[in-house]
């Protein structure tokens, strides 16, 4: 309960100042109180609920900007990918989540590709006109392939779409495995104590495969990695 007040207080605090800030600023500057707002809040649970993190496989990060498939188990990752990735990054969410107050208007100064989920074609034609709209101006995108959070030792289809965005433009994808849902359960409000372990992995080159190639590679070393990890307290 004192992490969700300090996570409440600092998405209330900062995320106004954030959707002011963007109409003036440039989005460098404020993507940077986006990532200090991750990291923050990473600190606050290792003090409060005893939940840090080790983060493998640093220096798989490539130099230039690329697509970033990560696995969905908690709201941990959402907090993590902010803090640890370079700061201009975008996120393909969905639109849902603008209407939350002061969160969703956060997330609005961040500049996401906010999708109907019911949209059908139309959400994947939004996905990759936005997306390779953002890959060209250098931003990272972030998807999150199973479209929703997937409790622990559960697997979800994966969504083709970062897939057919990276066979579209040719960017690379970056993989990221983590076992955040040992402690920190889907939809629970408990945060357990331990140490999450995040893992990127090598970028998977995507020039000249098909986007099922591609989610198949994706699947299997994100699914290939978790298996590896603690699963347990």
């Amino acid at each position: 309960l004192l992490y969700l007040l300090f996570l409440s207080l600092t998405t209330i605090l900062m995320a106004p100042v954030m959707y002011a800030l963007h109409w003036v600023m440039p989005f460098p500057q404020v993507a940077k109180l986006g990532t200090l707002w991750g990291r923050l809040n990473l600190w606050a649970v290792d003090v409060i609920c005893g939940l840090s993190y080790r983060v493998h496989g640093m220096e798989n990060l490539p130099r230039e900007n690329c697509i970033v498939l990560s696995k969905h188990q908690s709201a941990w990752e959402t907090i993590a990918l902010r803090a640890l990735l370079p700061s201009q990054n975008t996120w393909v969410i969905k639109r849902e989540l603008l209407w939350i107050p002061f969160f969703g208007w956060g997330i609005a100064a961040l500049d996401p590709i906010a999708i109907d989920r019911t949209g059908g074609r139309q959400a994947l034609k939004q996905l990759l006109q936005d997306g390779r709209k953002w890959l060209e101006a250098g931003r990272w995108v972030v998807i999150f392939p199973e479209g929703t959070r997937v409790a622990l030792g559960e697997r979800r289809k994966y969504n083709p779409g970062g897939a057919l965005l990276a066979e579209k433009t040719g960017y690379p994808i970056l993989p990221v495995a983590h076992n955040a849902g040992v402690f920190w359960r889907r939809r629970g409000l408990l945060k357990y104590p331990g140490v999450i372990e995040l893992v990127f992995g090598e970028p998977i080159s995507t020039k000249g495969l098909k986007a099922a190639e591609i989610n198949q590679k994706v699947e299997d070393w994100i699914e290939g990695t978790i298996a590896r990890l603690p699963q347990v307290r």
